[in-house]
């Protein structure tokens, strides 16, 4: 019999070293979606944890969400401040009146409400940043369901929403008197005349 070439050898060995190489990356990728999925859907209590304070301004109602209790509305003047907790992973957000206490909360029929306890999942949404620069809240237990507001500022049930709807596109805006802690980012925009000038500039030495 025989002996096969040393350099064929070494081809196929090396084909099946890169077979094994993408096996391996395959499977690390559906891996770690699949746990990027469950921390998603399941966010837990060791998450880093952030809290935030601003006013949700309805395209509706040109007016602000408002907590009163039990009750919410969007029919809020200037300065109806929200304290939003944030959990870093996965945008998911418990939102409180920042007088009342009491948390938005989504009942299992599409129901608004407000709750003192906000731990339940029902009182946990989940951010989306729309194309049109508005933010939604869609529920982080009942997928496809937005927080929404009808043009007279009532809640709308969960299941009557819909992402591109006007009743549940909001905006989010510091609180009244205040600015952005943050400082202003400006940006300068370079042109090939820019760049040919750079390259033209003679050196320093």
């Amino acid at each position: 019999m025989p002996l096969l070439p040393s350099r064929f050898i070494y081809v196929c060995l090396h084909f099946l070293v890169l077979y094994f190489q993408v096996q391996e990356s395959q499977q690390t990728s559906a891996d770690f979606r699949v746990y990027v999925e469950n921390r998603t859907g399941t966010p837990d209590d060791l998450s880093r944890k952030q809290i935030r304070i601003y006013q949700l301004y309805s395209r509706t109602t040109g007016k602000h969400v408002q907590i009163l209790g039990k009750r919410i509305n969007a029919n809020g003047d200037d300065g109806a401040l929200l304290v939003v907790e944030t959990e870093t992973f996965g945008s998911h957000i418990r939102i409180k009146g920042k007088e009342s206490g009491y948390y938005i909360c989504m009942t299992n029929k599409g129901k608004i409400i407000g709750k003192l306890q906000g731990k339940n999942p029902e009182c946990v949404f989940v951010e989306e940043v729309l194309e049109n620069n508005y933010t939604a809240l869609v529920s982080a237990k009942y997928k496809g369901w937005y927080l929404g507001f009808n043009r007279k500022g009532r809640p709308k049930k969960g299941s009557r929403t819909q992402q591109n709807q006007q009743e549940v596109h909001f905006m989010k805006r510091h609180p009244k008197g205040k600015v952005d802690p943050l400082p202003e980012f400006r940006f300068t925009t370079v042109t090939k005349r820019t760049r040919r000038a750079r390259r033209l500039k003679p050196s320093s030495n």
